[in-house]
């Protein structure tokens, strides 16, 4: 699909009423599962590390997995256009005092998450509240595209840095001045992750979420989104400052709920 094609149709896919819009996208999903195409093995792949299913069982999970990515996309696509009322309304909070109490003292915080559940929402929901917040944009491609979503990210308020030399020093003011530092960690992209184990094999994590932390003195805390029916849960607990702490943490969410975390690559090393 063109850039243009793509772009035209987030477009449609924001003036569509939401009983309709929703539908299209299981659909959609449900048509690339049956394709059963490379990121649908992988899915599948790597849903049964996590959930130690089978069978039919397995295929249902796989298929709800793809189901759940799409009503991400559909929830991106559309955000923009919600208003202040309805992304506050429908965000559920577990253990928020972990990362609200010391963002009211001043202090920023630095949050490692995983690909769950709808991350810019959650971002929404704490830049409404009042709160700080910056990111780091991974590169898409086309480049029209990867325009198009830092524009979005930029819109709602998200502060959004490109990966170079200046990345870590900036993060870390930025975390020294009471920003929430939100870094998504569970698949490293460079050369430089560390070795963790996740669910009983060797993958690679970024260092960066323990790195910050440290350099900046402040708390390092996960979260995990899922969604509920109408909304987006977030569950938080401080980590200690260390990577194998996020993936352990990070094992402990998806084990209770793989069905939202939107993983169509490759993540442990031998796999």
């Amino acid at each position: 699909m063109s850039a243009y094609a793509y772009l035209i149709g987030w477009r449609l896919v924001r003036i569509l009423p939401e009983k309709l819009a929703y539908p299209i996208f299981q659909a959609i999903g449900d048509y690339v599962y049956a394709k059963n195409g490379k990121s649908i093995k992988r899915l599948r792949s790597n849903m049964s590390l996590v959930s130690n299913l089978d069978g039919e069982a397995l295929e249902i999970l796989t298929k709800d997995a793809m189901r759940s990515y799409m009503r991400y996309w559909c929830d991106t696509f559309r955000l923009p256009d919600w208003s202040k009322e309805k992304i506050i309304r429908n965000v559920e909070l577990v253990n928020s005092d972990i990362l609200t109490n010391p963002l009211d003292k001043g202090q920023g915080v630095v949050v490692a998450l995983p690909h769950s559940g709808n991350w810019d929402h959650a971002a929404a929901y704490f830049l409404e509240c009042g709160y700080k917040a910056v990111t780091v944009a991974e590169r898409l491609k086309p480049e029209k595209v990867f325009q198009a979503f830092l524009k979005y990210r930029e819109k709602i308020g998200l502060e959004v840095l490109s990966t170079d030399m200046r990345t870590l020093p900036s993060l870390v003011e930025r975390a020294k001045n009471g920003y929430i530092v939100a870094l998504v960690a569970d698949r490293d992209l460079s050369s430089s992750g560390q070795e963790v184990n996740f669910f009983g094999k060797v993958a690679k994590m970024p260092v960066g979420p323990v790195a910050i932390a440290k350099k900046a003195d402040v708390d390092l805390v996960g979260a995990f989104i899922e969604y509920t029916p109408t909304a987006i849960r977030i569950h938080f607990e401080k980590l200690n400052l260390s990577v194998q702490s996020q993936a352990d943490f990070f094992e402990r969410q998806i084990k209770r709920t793989p069905v939202d975390w939107h993983m169509l690559q490759r993540i442990w090393i031998n796999d």
